[in-house]
């Protein structure tokens, strides 16, 4: 088998000033090597990250910019790249010197039989935020649940996949930093070919644009749209079995106290019509995908 890969790498800056030169320099010579292409979705910055890099494609031929007028979020400018990228592999990777960028070959190689390769940040020498980690433990086991395997890193931001898979979803992407929860999710659901390889993860490069708890609720309500949307028996069957135990719970007080409430009754209703429309929106599910 050929060593080689058609591969692009995207690259979404937004006032990456301090390191956009870096990356620049470490992603061209493996952009070179799988003799593929270098780009940099420049997201509306406002510092000086649009002179840099119009001032470097002229010294890198593989290194194409493209630029937002506005900053539209990190999901935009993955779109926006994958959009108008030629090859068939598609990396990903952030300007900001957290991730191991010299790993991007072995997973497009990995990449060659899988619809995604994933660069799962649980290998040595990963430097993680603690605030960050504590809601991650939870969203990792939701989303491991409506996956129906085990997700070790559910947004990594150092990945390959195939631009024909990907672009099947390119509706449901978010504009922002859940692009990576959304194609995780999406992949998976549909039961595509995903594969983890440990990673390390380093401290970036400047002040990080995420807000946790900001973040945090965002990445739930998206886990809890594209679950919905792939695979909605799991997204909601915590919920319907939640309301059945808290109605059977209610009915043994009332049979306890000799009286039946309208709280036992609105219970069961609830459980029921949530139930019913889990088993609605799965069979739309069905119907869609034949």
């Amino acid at each position: 088998m050929s060593d080689s890969v058609d591969l692009t790498i995207i690259v979404p800056a937004y006032n990456e000033e301090g390191s956009i030169e870096d990356t620049v320099k470490e992603l061209h010579p493996i952009a070179q090597e799988a003799q593929g292409q270098l780009m940099v979705v420049n997201d509306g910055s406002s510092d000086r990250t649009a002179e840099i890099l119009e001032l470097l494609v002229k010294y890198y031929p593989r290194l194409r910019v493209l630029h937002h007028e506005y900053n539209q979020g990190y999901g935009a400018a993955l779109k926006t790249g994958l959009q108008a990228a030629k090859t068939e592999l598609i990396a990903i990777t952030d300007a900001d010197g957290t991730y191991p960028n010299d790993r991007l070959l072995e997973l497009a190689r990995a990449c060659r039989d899988k619809d995604m390769v994933v660069g799962s940040r649980t290998g040595p020498g990963v430097v993680y935020s603690k605030v960050r980690a504590v809601p991650k433990i939870f969203l990792k086991r939701w989303v491991s649940w409506i996956a129906g395997r085990t997700v070790p890193d559910i947004n990594s931001g150092l990945r390959v996949f195939r631009a024909e898979t990907a672009r099947k979803f390119l509706g449901i992407y978010p504009n922002g930093f859940s692009f990576t929860i959304t194609i995780t999710l999406a992949m998976l659901t549909t039961r595509r070919q995903v594969q983890f390889i440990p990673i390390s993860y380093a401290a970036r490069v400047g002040q990080s644009k995420i807000k946790p708890v900001r973040d945090t609720l965002r990445f739930l309500n998206i886990i809890m749209r594209t679950g919905t949307y792939f695979a909605p028996i799991r997204a909601f069957l915590p919920l319907v079995a939640i309301l059945f135990l808290a109605a059977t719970v209610s009915l043994g007080f009332d049979i306890w106290n000799g009286d039946l409430t309208e709280k036992t009754l609105l219970l069961y209703l609830f459980s029921f019509n949530t139930g019913m429309f889990t088993l609605l929106a799965d069979m739309i599910d069905k119907r869609s995908q034949n």
